[in-house]
């Protein structure tokens, strides 16, 4: 299964300007746990970092910075971990895996951003895969019994 038949298409951008306060606004109007942190929101979009809501109550909050005056640029996590749309989603879990996210941005050929896969979108896929191969099992030895009577 390609990365592209998972991911979410509607991904919350933002600029490595935008402060800490407009991305938990943001997040909060968008009802998001995270921001992708771009070159650009309204144009090329290329991934710079991802920004969580635990980031901001960690980083943010937890170090008594200031939010409105905190640039996600300085939050982000760099280099950012991404995904291609073709990929097969068991590289992207391993991936994951690697470096410990939870969530990768998914960019096109020309490297633009085109979505988002959380764990939860794969651990969904991954579950509907096992899913399928015990409905086979399960037909399979329904046949055998039907014609062994």
């Amino acid at each position: 299964m390609r990365v592209s038949e998972i991911l979410t298409a509607e991904v919350v951008c933002c600029g490595p300007q935008t402060t800490a306060l407009e991305a938990a606004r943001l997040m909060r109007t968008k009802h998001v746990g995270d921001v992708v942190v771009v070159s650009d929101p309204h144009r090329d979009r290329v991934p710079l970092g991802v920004v969580t809501d635990r980031d901001l109550a960690t980083e943010v909050l937890g170090n008594g910075r200031d939010a409105g005056l905190t640039p996600l640029s300085g939050l982000a996590r760099t280099p950012v971990v991404i995904a291609t749309d073709c990929e097969d989603v068991h590289e992207v879990l391993e991936r994951m895996r690697v470096h410990g996210v939870r969530r990768i941005p998914v960019v096109d050929g020309r490297g633009a951003l085109v979505g988002i896969v959380t764990l939860d979108d794969l651990l969904g896929a991954l579950f509907a895969e096992m899913q399928a191969l015990l409905e086979t099992t399960s037909r399979a030895q329904r046949r055998e019994q039907s014609t062994r009577r």
